[in-house]
């Protein structure tokens, strides 16, 4: 699916997500150590950022458009919050079970098809073109300011 100019970024960035959460939903015993790290590696380099471009910039951007409490935005607040706490739980145990792997993979997962199915056409249908080019150039403006 072609994206706006302004959440080519952020679709992008989902592409990362998704090879980490397939690798964290494929974990066995013996790979469970390595895919953990993979994902704490993608979290403090990529994902923790990328939630916060959502929550400061994208969502923001939408809310002057459309509904900030539409279900589809409260859900995406949601799993931010979930899968931050499991980041961060994974983060603190080393012995992470292969389970919990999973069901973070399955998680990350789901949040990133939510997006990229419902909440960006929702994003692009609500918010004028012009507001869109705006916010691709907000959300380059935010990366390179890292």
């Amino acid at each position: 699916m072609k994206r706006s100019a302004g959440l080519a970024s952020l679709s992008r960035d989902h592409h990362q997500a998704l090879v980490v959460a397939q690798r964290l939903r494929r974990a066995t015993e013996q790979t469970a150590g390595d895919a953990r790290e993979a994902f704490l590696t993608y979290w403090s380099t990529h994902g923790r950022r990328h939630f916060s471009l959502e929550e400061e910039i994208l969502l923001p951007s939408y809310a002057a458009y459309g509904d900030p409490y539409h279900p589809l935005v409260l859900t995406t607040l949601g799993d931010h919050v979930a899968i931050r706490q499991r980041a961060d739980a994974l983060a603190a145990n080393p012995r992470a079970s292969v389970v919990e792997l999973h069901d973070l993979g399955e998680r990350l997962a789901r949040h990133v098809r939510l997006e990229e199915r419902e909440l960006f056409p929702l994003i692009e249908k609500e918010m004028p073109a012009a507001q869109l080019t705006l916010l691709a150039d907000a959300l380059e403006h935010s990366e390179r300011n890292v």
